[in-house]
């Protein structure tokens, strides 16, 4: 494997949530590639239902502490990390009280409040990004999955597209079958605005509440490459997606496939 460096940007791991496709791929993806020999960086929600004293979380004190400011508010960072013992790597968990919540509940925040989704993935991906900066690591692919990362490709080639941490990182993007995401808020473009990012890559959700099939189709336009891990994807996703290079990794979970994609990625 060429590929030395790879973040993830991911919505769910197992088994720290509820076990399905997207959290399984969550967790095959950075397990496999690190017996593979990549240095991995693994981020994902803390969400209220993972319980942090059965999962050793703790806190990072030297990456928490920072503010993200979404709407003109200021949203305290804080970031927790634990070890899947089964799988040997780290998870970092980005955590904030107005976006996940504080005690144990039974369903994932964004299912409960999704009247807060676009805030709680810009949260997310903001969170992320800046905390690589802070960590002063440079990854060579950036692997999003779930629709909470789709805003990370946007930010990346626009608002930090210059910064080494990420110029020369590949992003590819997984798809799934169609995530029940709830229209996000029509002012996302305008909070997204007031983060820095330019009004002409704003254009095609400016005002609009974007379904899951818009966001990704969105998102999309700034990412490399795509790993298609449902057999039930969107056509409009799809279609979004067929200039860019594709890997199919439905059946066989074999991760020497996805290192050999990345490869290719890197030339």
């Amino acid at each position: 494997m060429d590929v030395k460096k790879v973040l993830f940007i991911s919505q769910e791991i197992a088994p720290y949530v509820p076990e399905r496709r997207l959290s399984q791929i969550g967790r095959i993806l950075p397990q496999g590639l690190k017996e593979l020999g990549a240095e991995e960086r693994t981020f994902m929600p803390k969400y209220g239902m993972i319980a942090e004293r059965s999962n050793q979380l703790h806190e990072m004190i030297r990456l928490s502490g920072m503010n993200v400011i979404i709407d003109d508010t200021d949203h305290p960072l804080i970031i927790k990390v634990a070890t899947l013992q089964q799988a040997h790597f780290q998870v970092y968990f980005i955590y904030n009280e107005d976006y996940f919540a504080s005690s144990r509940i039974d369903e994932l925040e964004m299912n409960c409040s999704p009247e807060d989704n676009d805030e709680r993935s810009m949260f997310f991906v903001r969170a992320v990004i800046e905390s690589i900066r802070k960590m002063r690591w440079v990854p060579d692919i950036i692997q999003c999955t779930g629709w909470i990362s789709a805003l990370a490709p946007v930010y990346i080639r626009t608002l930090y597209g210059d910064d080494p941490s990420f110029r020369d990182a590949k992003i590819v993007t997984a798809l799934f079958d169609e995530q029940n995401v709830g229209p996000l808020d029509a002012r996302l473009s305008e909070k997204m605005h007031q983060d820095g990012i330019p009004k002409s890559a704003l254009k095609p959700i400016a005002g609009k509440e974007l379904s899951y099939d818009e966001l990704m189709a969105y998102s999309l336009k700034y990412s490399d490459a795509i790993i298609q891990c449902e057999a039930d994807v969107s056509e409009h996703v799809l279609e979004a997606a067929a200039a860019l290079p594709r890997l199919e990794f439905v059946d066989d979970d074999d991760v020497n496939k996805v290192a050999a994609f990345y490869d290719s990625l890197r030339g």
